[in-house]
């Protein structure tokens, strides 16, 4: 009866993680962030490797998060990857967020509500380097 309890948790687990995997990805397909990044980066023939790159991606982060392992290193190459980890899970995540946003027009729509003619990207980058900080705030600060 426990083995019978264990296949169908693992079964259960299995399923559930399939299905909300393929609903983030198709809502990243969903808001055209692979093709955005494909075309700002003049890129649109390798628009395969940008897919392959974030499935790659969303698999490896899973696989981490799921089994527990331990690598020895030294301390300041571990930094470095943490850096890099830190660095790329910050643009990818701006990346979907700025394209949400240029899915829904919110940026277009508040230039035209506030009748704001010049300065748009000040702006945009602002918001940006506001959300960085506070980031940076909440991780490094207040939540050790």
């Amino acid at each position: 009866m426990e083995a019978l309890k264990t296949v169908v948790a693992v079964v259960y687990g299995l399923a559930s993680g399939a299905v909300i995997s393929a609903a983030v990805f198709a809502f990243i397909s969903a808001i055209g962030v692979v093709p955005r990044l494909a075309q700002k980066t003049g890129c649109m023939s390798r628009i395969k490797v940008f897919e392959s790159a974030i499935m790659l991606g969303g698999i490896f982060g899973a696989t981490l998060n799921l089994f527990e392992f331990s690598i020895s290193a030294p301390a300041a190459l571990g930094a470095l990857m943490l850096i890099a980890w830190g660095l790329s899970a910050g643009i990818f995540y701006g990346c979907l967020a700025m394209s949400l946003a240029e899915v829904l027009d919110v940026i277009p729509i508040l230039a035209r509500r506030t009748r704001i003619k010049y300065g748009l990207r000040v702006i945009v980058i602002s918001i940006a380097c506001g959300k960085t900080v506070g980031a940076l705030l909440y991780f490094l600060v207040i939540n050790t």
